[in-house]
Parts: C-alpha cells; structure tokens; sequence
C-alpha cells in the first residue's frame, strides 16, 4: 500500500520479547488500513478464524499518545472475528512471533462514536505481538 507524501508511518522498534516503542506519528492519517511487519513471525500463521494471544500497544494518531498497553499484565486472547475491521483484515498473514504495525482509519476502527478513552474519528496505531494462534 502507498502512503500519500505527507504521511511517515510511526517507526516501531523491533526487540522480541520487549514491549514496543512507537514514534510520534508525522502528517496526515492514511486513510486506508496500512500494515507493515516489523518483525516476521516464522510460527503458526494468522486466519481470519484464528483465536489470537497477543501483546499489543495502541497509540492514538492525533496526539500520538499510548492510549492501552497489554505488556504491563497478562498477553490478550480473543478471537479474531470479535475484534475491530482494521484487526480483522490486517492481522491475517502475520505469524507466532511476528510483530505488525497496523495504522487504522476510523471506519475500520471505532469511528465517529469513539470508544472509551479513543476519541471521536481517531486514527489508530497498534503495535502488534503474535504470541499463539489457536
């Protein structure tokens, strides 16, 4: 996918085993669901129906703020199907071990409601750890 000009995808650090850092985002939003593998997982690969165990860090694009982290407790495990559209089409693919960055545009994400602390319309960057596929 190809990001307009005046949009840098946040850089994530690539340690295994080690909670992620996210640069600040830079210009505007994508507007369509970018992934990038930071880390190539070589284990079980990611299906739409996979239930997923996973670390993950979500930064919010517009303050470029940590808004969720699972690396201070216990890895998150759900299935896929019961997670947002931008983790439903950017996650397949990806492997045990592997580390994505998904940047995801409201439509795919919480959209013009918002959720919780994720604010109205917002941008969403995770940082995703594939710890087990079931």
């Amino acid at each position: 996918m190809s990001a307009s000009d005046s949009t840098v995808l946040p850089i994530v650090s690539a340690v295994a085993g080690q909670a992620p850092t996210i640069s600040k985002p830079e210009g505007t939003a994508p507007s369509a669901l970018t992934t990038k593998d930071i880390i190539v997982g070589t284990g079980a690969e990611v299906l739409p129906t996979s239930t997923l165990t996973v670390h993950y860090i979500l930064m919010a694009w517009s303050t470029g703020k940590v808004i969720e982290s699972s690396w201070s407790g216990q890895p998150a495990t759900f299935p896929l199907a019961n997670v947002v559209e931008g983790w439903q089409k950017g996650l397949p693919g990806a492997k045990v071990g592997g580390r994505r960055l998904l940047v995801i545009p409201p439509s795919m994400g919480y959209g013009t409601a918002g959720a919780g602390p994720i604010g109205p319309n917002e941008t969403l960057i995770f940082a995703v750890d594939i710890i087990g596929v079931a």
